[in-house]
């Protein structure tokens, strides 16, 4: 299953010194948040675009859309009310895995958020092994963490 996430860059100078991650998006993202590279370019991204459970990659467009444009002023304006107009440009797209999709009921509700899973042996049977799945780049700011558990449930028996 993927989603396919537009990102939009600043034509200006950036306001800002660090990134903004705003609210997350009930579609499943966690919100068009602007993020600064090496050069402190802005680029705001990714929106939330799901693809149909049965698209096969070789199936994916990989082309931006403009037509998301309004939707990225409005996005940004939630937590940058003074972004100018005419100050974006269609940057990139990129498709990234999930390990839900809306239109497929999970399993277990035990959680409103799906965001990522653990499995070790009690899972799947398999001693030694822990897959850790679906991890995107908020996850990976708890990589330590994460780390740290996997050596603890290894070091165990």
């Amino acid at each position: 299953m993927y989603v396919v996430g537009n990102y939009f860059a600043l034509n200006a100078k950036s306001p800002f010194r660090h990134l903004i991650y705003p609210v997350p998006d009930p579609q499943g993202g966690l919100g068009v948040h602007a993020t600064l590279d090496c050069n402190h370019q802005v680029r705001f991204g990714p929106d939330v675009e799901w693809l149909d459970p049965d698209t096969a990659a070789d199936q994916i467009d990989y082309q931006p859309s403009k037509a998301k444009e309004n939707d990225f002023y409005t996005s940004i304006r939630s937590y940058w009310p003074a972004l100018p107009d005419n100050s974006l440009s269609v940057d990139y797209a990129g498709v990234r895995p999930k390990l839900s999709h809306p239109k497929i009921p999970r399993a277990t509700e035990k959680l409103q958020f799906h965001d990522f899973n653990i499995a070790g042996t009690e899972e799947h049977g398999v001693k030694g092994l822990i897959h850790l799945f679906g991890i995107e780049s908020p996850g990976l700011t708890s990589s330590l963490s994460l780390a740290e558990f996997v050596a603890r449930a290894t070091l165990k028996k």
